[in-house]
């Protein structure tokens, strides 16, 4: 089992919280389309002909691609790869993008999962972060999707906002909830160095909302996922019938992925490798044979520190006998006697053989996380 992500950079206007990197130079999309296509040939054999099971195409805005430039990469793909029969495939789209038509593109392309970039319910808030579409744009967007025929449809929303209030978070959530969809993943606002929203904050032209608030809407967040009938299985992610996100989840568990695309990262189990952040000198780079990543070997205390964050995070929590089997009893017990002083506390709960956080222990699970890390 293994994973394929494309990073398609372009957007057509720049949100002021996002610090993925992007461009708003779409004339060089053909030219981008030739130099992935290449990577893609060139990094076949990174996963060891594993099957694919996940392709996720993120960005930027994936969106933004036509119907051809779409289907030349997916067609690739499937006569490139071993791509399972079933395979979850991923598109982001920006709801202003998710007209019927293209709706219906995207679902004859092969992509069987959206991803819907709504963040807020809020007209303000939308207008604040410089989105493209309003509200209205965000409702019709995720009813057309359904009516058309996608079975498997994520959200994405971001809380924490400047002077978004508890009442305002909760109305959102109600909105959100109304439709029909199978996933959500709500993500509190970080202040990225370089963005907008970063400088704004340093010069006092925007206020961070207080810890209390944080948790508060957080708190909202679960109480009405859960009213809903969505089960918090990471401390970001909520789903429907256990429609959980086969691309996520494999990231958490491991999996091998090829990472294609300026900025996109690969993994293969041993090391990591990144491309760089800049879509003319990728091109070139891809183009005439240079190197345009760089790699690192990951360390058994890195795999054990990567293992550790990444379960720890989700329901599933972290398994003893696996830690054990992966990177030895000394360092399980280790991680046991740890976890048992959090659970005498009520920020971890066991379960036969996992260890998981409770509700209380997310709230603090940096500092749990950082005291199970190997240095």
């Amino acid at each position: 089992m293994a994973g394929i992500y494309i990073h398609i950079p372009f957007c057509r206007q720049k949100c002021y919280y996002c610090d993925f990197y992007k461009t708003v130079n779409t004339s060089l999309i053909g030219n981008f389309i030739k130099a992935l296509l290449k990577e893609l040939e060139l990094r076949k054999d990174y996963i060891d002909g594993e099957k694919i099971e996940t392709v996720y195409f993120g960005g930027g805005t994936p969106s933004i691609l036509k119907k051809d430039e779409l289907r030349q990469i997916i067609y690739f793909l499937n006569n490139t790869f071993d791509i399972a029969s079933d395979a979850e495939i991923t598109l982001e789209a920006n709801p202003d993008d998710l007209l019927p038509d293209c709706i219906e593109m995207l679902l004859n392309s092969g992509i069987n999962r959206l991803s819907i970039g709504v963040q807020s319910f809020q007209n303000e808030h939308l207008k604040r972060m410089n989105r493209r579409h309003n509200v209205q744009q965000a409702i019709q967007s995720v009813e057309n999707a359904a009516k058309i025929g996608f079975k498997n449809i994520s959200l994405d929303l971001i809380y924490g906002l400047p002077e978004l209030t508890p009442n305002q978070w909760n109305e959102t959530l109600h909105q959100v909830f109304a439709l029909s969809f199978q996933h959500l993943s709500a993500y509190h606002l970080t202040y990225h160095q370089g963005t907008p929203f970063y400088t704004w904050l340093k010069k006092g032209k925007i206020n961070e909302i207080c810890e209390t608030e944080s948790v508060e809407q957080f708190n909202i967040l679960i109480d009405i996922a859960e009213m809903y009938g969505f089960e918090q299985y990471e401390i970001s992610n909520f789903a429907k019938n256990k429609m959980y996100s086969k691309h996520n989840s494999s990231y958490w568990s491991g999996v091998k992925y090829i990472g294609a695309g300026p900025s996109a990262h690969s993994f293969n189990g041993d090391e990591r490798q990144w491309n760089i952040s800049n879509l003319k000198n990728y091109i070139n780079a891809v183009e005439n044979g240079l190197s345009y990543f760089e790699t690192e070997q990951l360390s058994k205390n890195e795999k054990f520190n990567e293992f550790v964050l990444v379960h720890l995070r989700t329901k599933w929590g972290i398994s003893i006998s696996e830690t054990g089997r992966k990177f030895g009893k000394e360092n399980a017990n280790i991680v046991e006697k740890e976890l048992q002083k959090y659970q005498k506390y009520g920020f971890v709960k066991y379960n036969g053989n996992y260890y998981a956080l409770t509700r209380e222990g997310m709230f603090i699970s940096d500092e749990i996380l950082s005291n199970l890390m190997i240095v």
